[in-house]
């Protein structure tokens, strides 16, 4: 940490402008975006069941028919930020038997490796303000196979890859559909857009394109009657010739209208359930939700409304025989103006042509000039990707307990104490949040939340500090200080990661908003006091928490409850919290320097890390530390009814945590934190077993200080470990469990015999659903976070503590030097080893085919042998981090 850090100069771009102008969530140019879910069926939001399986209680067949009640989904769509008005397309390639309004894909009991969209499509650009927005979507020429995905998945195991829709064959020689949809704001609720469809197979081929408009249902629920009509607009009110309009009014939004170029057919029906066809009930409209496509797929011509209105619509256009590699485009305009003779005139291209230049110039400006093209394209689609995974996420609980006043009851299961989210009745959220996947995590995750916010901080750095401060909100946070974790059960627990991910977004915005600083961490506090009053149950400064975020990395599922009487000690918990200390100590620190009543703040969590350091590095709870001398590694300890406590010796990713502790102190900290100043001296004086975890040493006339959980003759033995090519060390990163158990580990706790592999791809255990896993794979967020504290280590012993990677090559590096080996092995994912990326494996995306290669994806974690990309396939959500990576450091 410098004395005085440098404040880094906004870019003078115009969508740097742009943004200044709409600062906050209500700024008009982000009135309208990517907003629109990838997904809504198989949310808990849209669960009525009585046994809580929300993929059962609304799936997918049932999506095309049924009124959603919380959102909307749709392709590559968009809405306004209230979600009232929504814009989708829709295709029919002339053999499907229902329209592609929606990405498919399996629910979780259906994949062997848990939940798995089953659609090849990426975001491919975007700007913060999403004046600029492309998405492409490939859809085959022959019938979607989706009969065939469900059975031959369901007969794989979960020691078998998934098959994927390419494995079907139905896009061999390249028989498929680009669909790429561009946005282009005039103005900030005036949007242009085209859509244009290239068939890429050796033959002609035909499809049908609609472009959709539809308003959420807000009506039929009794408490919201906000509602509107859509109709076609005809002479007198259209003059214009040489397109079709419909026209939108709306209780909140007024009015808008759709244009729509040339003449296809205006389709019309009502977004309300098909209530005969799913359950023989009497249907509320005539001209229910799935209208439109039985009109276009099945011919029933009496299914769309011929008075020409309705709460849904679509542009019917037909094309017939697209030559190999010919393009058909079609251009559409939402705006409040009417349309007229200049709605697709010259100015609409003109439009398109500034909106893509300053694209350019604004990424030109973010992303490093250095970097070769093939990381500035990486970093482009990284950030495309964390943009357009901005959704909107309404969920009230206690809406959603109680259930509506129309229709039938919320089930009685709701109203039990034990019930999901029962306890987080106050949680109403209506906002616009940074999801980790549109279509496989469709909701947000506290602790993936704080990750997306870092490379957020590059591109909006106002958006990513809303998201952490929104995490917070008394809408949000609990009122006993816990944060939510995710939808599917927000009383788990997730690492206490905000605070550090508001420090270097913080940073990367320049040192220059302590009113977020000071915002943030005042609701940190509270959560801070959650984890010790309820995750400390001995006051022995030794933490629980659960799976915190990984999955099945122990023996033994960490969030379901043990036995009576028994307790699991942590070491990632009691790791995480001793980093959320020194996270805390950090912001309070930099507070101090402009108010000095954070002095003593600063003082307080000065005192508690030690104090939590003095439980780590000499006796838990039961006199049993987590550190094991005889093997040079942290461990989770079982404390049993009658006091014996027994170490896990598996070595994971959660011995590995302890390094996570460790922070530099400035120099400026003696003479501006006079209180907590004060208090190191007492404690030097009084207590000098407590300051043990501070180091201190010269360099240039200037002393240097580490603050650490880690002695530096553990973290030696730790690194060796760590960096040892047969136990965590890959050639992408740090491994989630040791590589030496490739022969399973078997180990008896409390009298059951339990063991464990080393997986380095898909899960095998049912653990969680089984459709994460921990116990071999590198993930991203947690290999970013060692690379950093790695930095501070390197920072602070400097060339005088090196070790050897890898381990036994007798090849001395330093702490820093083993930081960027992290950072270059993540980056090393997306760049390509003769023409193929690690990260595609043997996924088509490895093809050479240009039209595949082009295209990197970006996955929730990677093979920890050979890279592969492996779970969601779109999450750039943490995933993005790999665009900060590739940036110039920033100052401390």
């Amino acid at each position: 940490m410098t004395t005085n850090p440098v404040s880094v100069p906004i870019p003078s771009t115009v969508e740097h402008h742009r943004l200044a102008e709409s600062p906050g969530v209500s700024g008009p140019w982000r009135q309208w975006g990517p907003y629109l879910a990838g997904r809504q069926w198989g949310t808990v939001r849209e669960d009525y069941s009585e046994d809580g399986n929300a993929w059962a209680s609304f799936p997918f067949d049932q999506a095309h028919k049924r009124a959603y009640r919380w959102g909307e989904d749709g392709i590559g769509g968009i809405c306004d930020r209230f979600g009232f008005l929504n814009f989708s397309f829709a295709l029919w390639n002339r053999k499907d038997p229902i329209l592609k309004e929606r990405l498919f894909g399996l629910a979780n009991e259906e994949g062997n490796h848990g939940e798995d969209v089953k659609e090849y499509f990426w975001a491919v650009d975007g700007t913060p303000t999403h004046s600029w927005m492309q998405w492409l979507y490939r859809y085959p020429h022959a019938e979607y196979p989706y009969a065939r995905l469900r059975e031959e998945n369901a007969r794989r195991g979960r020691d078998d890859r998934e098959y994927e829709l390419a494995d079907t064959g139905i896009l061999d020689e390249n028989r498929f559909f680009d669909v790429q949809v561009t946005y282009a704001k005039a103005s900030p609720d005036d949007i242009c857009i085209t859509i244009s469809i290239t068939n890429h197979g050796p033959e002609a081929a035909s499809v049908d394109l609609l472009p959709h408009l539809w308003l959420r249902n807000t009506w039929s629920w009794g408490r919201d009657e906000r509602g509107g009509t859509l109709t076609q607009l005809s002479p007198p009110d259209l003059m214009a010739g040489g397109l079709e309009a419909i026209a939108v009014d709306h209780g909140f939004l007024g009015r808008y209208y759709l244009s729509a170029e040339g003449t296809p057919a205006v389709l019309f029906c009502d977004n309300e359930t098909n209530a005969e066809a799913l359950w023989g009930q009497e249907n509320i409209s005539a001209y229910p939700k799935d209208g439109i496509g039985r009109r276009v797929v099945d011919g029933e011509l009496d299914a769309v409304n011929p008075e020409q209105t309705g709460t849904k619509a679509a542009f019917w256009y037909r094309f017939d025989d697209i030559a190999p590699g010919a393009t058909e485009s079609v251009r559409l305009r939402l705006s409040p103006n009417r349309p007229d003779e200049q709605t697709f005139g010259a100015g609409f291209d003109a439009v398109h042509a500034d909106r893509q230049a300053e694209a350019d110039e604004f990424y030109g400006a973010v992303i490093g000039a250095d970097l070769t093209d093939v990381d500035r394209h990486v970093a482009r689609r990284a950030y495309a990707g964390l943009l357009w995974t901005k959704q909107l996420y309404r969920y009230d609980v206690e809406e959603w307990i109680e259930g509506d006043k129309v229709g039938a009851p919320a089930p009685d299961s709701r109203q039990d104490p034990g019930g999901r989210n029962a306890h987080w009745r106050h949680l109403a959220l209506a906002d616009v949040i940074s999801m980790p996947d549109e279509w496989e995590y469709p909701w947000f995750a506290a602790w993936d939340l704080a990750f997306h916010a870092i490379p957020l901080a590059h591109v909006d750095a106002d958006f990513a500090k809303e998201q952490l401060v929104l995490m917070c909100r008394e809408w949000a946070m609990h009122p006993n200080g816990q944060l939510p974790a995710y939808e599917w059960e927000f009383g788990d627990v997730n690492p206490p990661v905000h605070a550090w991910a508001a420090w270097h977004v913080y940073r990367i915005d320049g040192y220059r908003d302590r009113e977020f600083l000071v915002r943030v961490f005042t609701k940190l506090l509270l959560n801070f006091a959650w984890w010790v009053n309820r995750k400390d149950s001995e006051g022995s400064n030794i933490f629980e928490g659960g799976f915190l975020g990984m999955d099945n990395i122990g023996l033994f599922n960490r969030s379901a409850p043990l036995p009576p009487g028994f307790r699991l000690e942590q070491s990632d918990a009691t790791s995480w919290m001793a980093f959320y200390c020194q996270q805390m100590f950090k912001i309070a620190l930099e507070l101090a320097r402009h108010d000095s009543a954070w002095d003593d703040v600063a003082t307080k969590f000065f005192s508690h890390f030690l104090s939590i350091a003095k439980a780590v590095n000499s006796f838990g709870s039961q006199h049993i530390s987590l550190w094991h001398e005889e093997d040079g590694f942290f461990y989770d300890v079982l404390v049993q009814p009658e006091g014996d406590a027994v170490p896990m010796r598996v070595r994971s990713m959660v011995g590995l945590l302890p390094i996570l502790g460790a922070t530099e102190i400035p120099p400026w900290v003696e003479e501006e934190c006079p209180d907590l100043t004060a208090r190191l001296r007492w404690i030097q004086r009084r207590r000098p077993e407590m300051v043990s975890p501070l180091l201190a040493r010269r360099e240039g006339g200037e002393v240097r200080m580490l603050l650490t959980l880690v002695q530096p003759e553990r973290l030696k033995r730790i690194l060796a470990r760590m960096f040892d090519s047969e136990e965590f060390l890959s050639h992408f990163g740090i491994r989630s469990l040791s590589a030496s158990y490739r022969e399973p580990a078997t180990f008896d706790v409390d009298g059951r015999s339990l063991s464990i592999e080393y997986e380095p791809g898909e899960s095998r255990t049912g653990m969680f659903g089984g459709n994460s896993n921990w116990r071999g794979p590198v993930w991203f967020p947690v290999n970013v976070l060692l690379a950093d504290k790695l930095r501070a280590y390197g920072r602070y012993y400097g060339d005088s503590f090196t070790i050897e990677i890898p381990t036994g090559s007798g090849n001395h590096r330093t702490l820093t030097d083993a930081a960027d080996l992290i950072d270059n092995g993540l980056a090393g994912l997306f760049r390509p080893v003769d023409g193929k990326r690690p990260a595609d494996g043997e996924r088509i995306e490895s093809s050479l085919d240009p039209l595949w290669s082009v295209h990197p994806s970006f996955n929730e974690y990677f093979d920890g042998d050979t890279g592969e990309g492996l779970g969601a396939t779109h999450q750039t959500g943490w995933t993005a981090l790999v665009a900060h990576l590739l940036r110039p450091r920033l100052p401390l």
